[in-house]
């Protein structure tokens, strides 16, 4: 049915939306003997999913507990489909179509669902949102939004808290494996956010760092251990390592069990 009328038409595409648990499937030309190929969406743009209220298209990688999640909504409440299999500890959205913030929305702060926004120094707020599962996430935006979904795997990733020393003896945290990226955020007051790595010094103390909020160029004038089991803090500054202040962290492997 679909073929009558091709030759004479200006344009004209038929799109078929394919499940993720789909089969593998198979397209042919009914004109062109050997024409043909097979339909594989994981290996290109991502899957379409559908646990959600809305369809979103997911490129997940379960064993490293990240997923990239597209899909377009037009306001209210939904649940967009992640393909994580486990709850995402923390998710960052970013709206495609206008200028809007980057939000991490995540449950490591207090259990809760929280909001930090990875372009600004502002201390956490509460979002309102029911935790994710591990199916799902909650939106109440519109437009053509982006999402990275992380949720913490043994020997590979280590999400939490530390509380701050106030001095250049600072807190051990543990992780479980040596880390190759660290991300911090004090969440209890106004901070930037701090990404340091083994990979432009390589040696401890290891800097230098930068951050995501502000256009700075890197710097060199705070100190960490990245050790063989976690990371110490050797600076006093206010923004990573303020007496009693609250610091949600991020931790990746420098190679993973």
């Amino acid at each position: 049915a679909f073929i009558s009328g091709f030759s004479s038409a200006s344009s004209r595409k038929l799109i078929i939306t394919v499940a993720a648990s789909a089969p593998t499937l198979y397209y042919y030309c009914y004109y062109h003997s050997g024409m043909g190929g097979a339909v594989n969406t994981n290996s290109t743009l991502g899957s379409s999913n559908f646990d959600g209220s809305i369809q979103s298209t997911v490129k997940a990688n379960t064993t490293a507990g990240f997923s990239i999640v597209t899909y377009t909504r037009n306001g209210g409440l939904i649940t967009v489909g992640h393909g994580l299999g486990a709850a995402p500890n923390i998710y960052i959205r970013k709206r495609r179509d206008s200028s809007d913030s980057w939000i991490a929305y995540n449950t490591i702060i207090d259990g809760s669902m929280d909001i930090l926004i990875l372009n600004s120094m502002d201390a956490k707020s509460n979002s309102g949102f029911t935790a994710p599962t591990s199916t799902t996430f909650y939106d109440d935006d519109s437009g053509d939004m982006v999402v990275y979904a992380f949720s913490e795997v043994a020997g590979y990733s280590k999400f939490g808290m530390y509380k701050g020393t106030g001095s250049t003896n600072g807190a051990f945290v543990y992780t479980g494996f040596r880390p190759a990226l660290v991300i911090t955020k004090q969440t209890n007051a106004a901070g930037s956010w701090f990404l340091f790595d083994n990979k432009r010094n390589g040696s401890n103390e290891t800097e230098p760092y930068v951050m995501s909020n502000v256009s700075n160029t890197e710097a060199s004038d705070l100190g960490w251990d990245l050790l063989s089991n976690g990371f110490k803090n050797r600076n006093s500054y206010v923004a990573t390592n303020s007496l009693g202040a609250d610091y949600l962290y991020l931790a990746f492997a420098e190679s993973p069990f």
